[in-house]
């Protein structure tokens, strides 16, 4: 070796750790990032704190997914996510809903002993009682109120205040008028008699059998027509229907008896439609029907 290659070796070396002098200061510029450079990381007290730290990462980590079905229910229910289901008042509720719905099925079970209409107060029935003096006279006006409107709906065209003609033929006090007078299904045998204007029907008077002012004046109709009211008595038997069509067939053979005493009121009494025997009556009920006309509702299906 020449001595300027023993001058140049020197140089060389010098040259080659100022060169690897920038390689060793690089890795001490890495750790800025994380903050802690001064650190030792061969220290003990940093190996004991890294395996916690990394510890407490991963429950953290695997926490996160648990969290995830949650926030998935939050549009479904956005205010019950702020309530703490295991709260004091939560476990309040939940004991009284649970009582709530065992007493339910007591009061339903209550509710069908019961029978209807229990709640309902009951109706006071009050003693009848007597009626004093005033009462009694004003429900007897109220009656003869009602009996002279009855006696003015009456006064029709065919009854007149008076007779319409006087009696021409006067009877036997032996003689015995027999005639038969219908009305719808009544029957009445009218036999007339000399006499005052005595009425009997089935052994009652009149104003008994026939307590209707209507009645009395409708049978009494055909002696005020022919002038024979007063002078004849009058003995009938009546059966069948109902009293409206007692007093007409009563009527029909009074008329009846009348012509056979006096051949003569025939026309009188025709023309007011005394002698004609009414045919009217209740239509009888036809096969498959429920009255005589009325039929079943009719049902497509």
């Amino acid at each position: 070796m020449t001595d300027e290659e023993r001058q140049d070796e020197p140089n060389a070396q010098e040259e080659q750790e100022s060169s690897e002098e920038p390689k060793a200061e690089q890795p001490a510029a890495e750790p800025t990032e994380t903050e802690q450079p001064a650190e030792n990381p061969d220290a003990p007290g940093s190996e004991a704190e890294e395996p916690s730290g990394s510890d407490s990462e991963q429950p953290a980590a695997e926490e996160a997914p648990a969290e995830q079905p949650a926030a998935e229910e939050v549009p479904a229910e956005p205010e019950q996510p702020a309530e703490n289901p295991d709260a004091p008042g939560r476990e309040a509720e939940k004991a009284s809903g649970g009582d709530s719905g065992a007493d339910e099925p007591k009061d339903s079970a209550k509710a069908k002993d019961v029978p209807p209409g229990a709640e309902l107060e009951p109706i006071t029935i009050e003693p009848q009682r007597e009626l004093s003096a005033e009462e009694r006279a004003r429900l007897e006006a109220e009656e003869e109120e009602r009996a002279r409107a009855e006696a003015a709906a009456t006064d029709d065209a065919g009854e007149e205040p008076g007779p319409a003609r006087e009696a021409v033929v006067d009877l036997d006090a032996n003689a015995r008028i027999q005639a038969t007078g219908k009305r719808k299904t009544s029957i009445a045998r009218v036999v007339l008699r000399a006499g005052s204007g005595e009425f009997q029907i089935n052994k009652r008077t009149l104003e008994d059998y026939f307590p209707r002012h209507q009645h009395q004046t409708f049978v009494r109709q055909p002696l005020l027509t022919s002038g024979y009211e007063g002078k004849v008595d009058v003995r009938v038997r009546v059966h069948g229907g109902g009293i409206a069509g007692q007093a007409g067939a009563v009527r029909h053979g009074i008329a009846r008896a009348l012509t056979e005493i006096d051949p003569e009121l025939r026309g009188e009494l025709k023309r007011r439609g005394l002698l004609t025997r009414d045919a009217r009556a209740k239509e009888r009920r036809k096969a498959g029907l429920k009255k005589a006309r009325k039929r079943p509702q009719f049902s497509k299906r």
